[in-house]
């Protein structure tokens, strides 16, 4: 009885020691997963539980307008583990707007942003992917780094649930996928598109300031 238990103290303990550097070495890339057009307090909470039940990290483009109103999710995000984004005050067409009127909403969402508790953004992310020389002078005054994507969900175009696991199966190492708080099929689709990502070896990662693209998290 006593030799049993030994072997299998022995066995549990070379099952650990082989499963750790398994599992260190199971992100073999990165991708950006990326949710605008929040906070708010009716989709926020819901998004953050699923992706924290999966395992997944984000970076939320963040409206100025609603930091301002919610800032209490603002925070939520942050204590979720996931990355805080600039996305215009009132989500205009921003390239339709004077230079004054783009440093406004970019200026006021970092503010708002900030004074929320979500730090202060390095990334910013024009609404409808939007940009010209006007908004990238703008974005350089306030050191941010332009963030379009790679794959868009089609999650705002009421894409079905299946249709948004299958975008996010289209990521490659470095990529960046467009993705809505608000859609409820987003939100289902999350267990997904998790497991997708682990069959592929990929990770949720941060977007870098430095190269626009998806790595580890810092």
């Amino acid at each position: 009885m006593r030799k049993s238990l030994v072997a299998a103290a022995m066995l549990a303990a070379a099952s650990t020691i082989s499963v750790t550097p398994a599992h260190a070495a199971a992100c073999s890339g990165y991708v950006g997963l990326t949710f605008d057009d929040g906070p708010s307090n009716g989709n926020t909470p819901a998004l953050l539980t699923a992706l924290r039940q999966n395992g997944l990290r984000a970076t939320m483009f963040n409206e100025g307008q609603y930091a301002a109103a919610y800032p209490a999710q603002v925070r939520a995000e942050v204590s979720a583990g996931m990355w805080v984004g600039n996305h215009s005050y009132t989500h205009p067409h921003l390239i339709q707007q004077s230079q004054s009127q783009v440093d406004s909403e970019v200026s006021r969402t970092q503010q708002a942003i900030a004074g929320a508790g979500g730090g202060t953004p390095r990334l910013f992310r024009p609404p409808y992917g939007e940009t010209n020389t006007t908004l990238r002078t703008v974005e350089a005054k306030y050191g941010l780094t332009q963030i379009i994507w790679d794959v868009d969900s089609q999650d705002w175009n009421g894409a079905s649930v299946d249709a948004i696991v299958a975008a996010n199966a289209r990521l490659q190492n470095g990529q960046i996928i467009l993705m809505h708080e608000w859609p409820a099929n987003t939100r289902t689709a999350i267990p997904r598109i998790a497991q997708g990502l682990a069959s592929r070896g990929l990770c949720a990662g941060m977007i870098s300031p430095q190269t626009g693209r998806a790595v580890a998290p810092a």
